[in-house]
């Protein structure tokens, strides 16, 4: 993805609401689960990751290597936004 892409993704993410909220167990089946069907659906998500600083950068990577098709658009402070184009 060219980051004139990244870009336009960016700006179409601003206005959603996250659709996936990962708590304190952190990143289960179900939520990978969840992850995938809202990216099935949406093909753009924003998902709000709650815990410290490093957790939550773990976690950004955990979703990244789960789901080796999706681009980290944006991530800032507790909210990142991804995306996979839908085939």
């Amino acid at each position: 993805m060219t980051p004139h892409e990244k870009k336009a993704l960016a700006a179409q993410v601003h206005h959603l609401k996250p659709v996936v909220i990962v708590g304190a167990k952190g990143l289960t089946d179900a939520v990978l689960n969840e992850i995938d069907a809202a990216l099935t659906t949406h093909e753009l998500i924003k998902i709000r990751l709650n815990g410290e600083r490093e957790d939550r950068q773990e976690m950004t990577n955990q979703i990244l290597a789960h789901f080796d098709d999706v681009t980290l658009v944006k991530s800032i402070g507790h909210v990142i936004a991804i995306y996979r184009k839908n085939p």
